[in-house]
């Protein structure tokens, strides 16, 4: 591909959908060629249709799906089959079955699939990923994740969220991306034991608000996940603690955003640079505001500077794993 600006469609126009917006008005090698949205919008100052089919009609090379959740396959599907990249919001879909159908058919159609995977992109996050590749914390012996969030009748307002069909969970809506991180770090995980509970969302979702997950690690070491969306008024934590052969780390702050502990040996920790702040919806918050970083992937990838930095398969494994967390229950 030549080295001109790239071309991008964005359906879904609500938040995320209006960050992508953003990172392509602001970037100096791409463009916005359309939108489209249920609702019709006119200031966007480029073709705009509440009907996926004729956002085909218009010339564009990337189309970006920030659509509920339950329509993300269907939407990356269609571009695929209108010979495009995609850049889709997490997840990549809600069953590992139609990600691997999305894959499937980008090979065929030899185009890329890059899921939004943001919190890589945080300084802690990159500096754990260069400590555990290089192996400086040795064997990992045990990994935990909390994810305490609040998220009550302020967000459950839409329509979509928190019915299955469209929302699909806990883990799929709020906490993938810590997921992410994990299968990122340490790979896949396998005898998977789950809890589930729904304190206070039986109003408002058709799925739990909590649970505890214990797990092995495909290459050793045990872990567990506790998460929440009950957590009062506001988000509290998000964090991964490690205790290794040489060392303990914990990654803490609301948005996994902050090293709390570093006690690794022979070893002193660098000076990382500042964690962009969360993505701020008014009276709740998301994960960070990395997605700068990931439309840089896409535009250098696609102009042959770079390769992908969360690709298909990465992101049907994160959908994998959530699929086997909830089909794991202790009764």
């Amino acid at each position: 591909m030549q080295e001109n600006k790239i071309r991008f469609a964005v359906i879904g126009c609500g938040y995320i959908g209006n960050r992508h917006i953003e990172m392509i008005n602001n970037h100096p090698n791409a463009e916005l060629a359309a939108v489209c949205d249920i609702n019709f919008i006119y200031e966007y100052n480029v073709p705009m249709t509440s009907y996926i089919e004729d956002l085909f009609t218009y010339d564009f090379d990337v189309l970006c799906v920030a659509t509920p959740n339950g329509l993300h396959y269907a939407h990356a599907l269609e571009g695929l089959k209108h010979n495009k990249h995609i850049v889709v919001e997490k997840p990549m879909a809600l069953c590992k079955a139609d990600c691997e159908h999305l894959i499937y058919t980008s090979i065929q159609a030899n185009k890329n699939i890059f899921c939004v995977m943001q919190n890589r992109y945080s300084p802690p996050s990159k500096w754990i990923k260069e400590v555990i590749e290089n192996k400086i914390l040795g064997k990992i012996y045990m990994v935990q994740i909390n994810c305490f969030w609040n998220r009550d009748n302020r967000y459950y307002k839409n329509g979509w969220k928190g019915t299955m069909d469209m929302d699909g969970g806990t883990l799929f809506t709020q906490f993938s991306h810590f997921i992410d991180i994990m299968y990122w770090l340490f790979g896949d995980i396998c005898n998977i034991n789950s809890r589930f509970n729904d304190f206070n969302h039986k109003d408002l979702t058709e799925f739990e608000d909590s649970g505890q997950i214990m797990f092995d690690f495909v290459s050793g070491g045990m872990g567990a996940i506790n998460y929440s969306t009950s957590v009062y008024d506001n988000n509290m934590e998000s964090s991964l603690t490690i205790i290794a052969e040489n060392g303990s780390v914990k990654i803490g702050g609301q948005y996994m955003n902050e090293v709390e502990y570093c006690n690794i040996k022979d070893y002193s920790m660098p000076v990382l640079a500042p964690s962009n702040p969360a993505n701020d919806y008014g009276h709740y918050k998301g994960s960070a505001m990395n997605h700068n970083h990931v439309f840089d992937n896409v535009i250098d990838t696609l102009m042959g500077k770079s390769t992908i930095a969360t690709n298909a398969l990465e992101g049907m494994k994160v959908v994998d794993i959530i699929e086997r967390i909830y089909n794991r229950q202790i009764s």
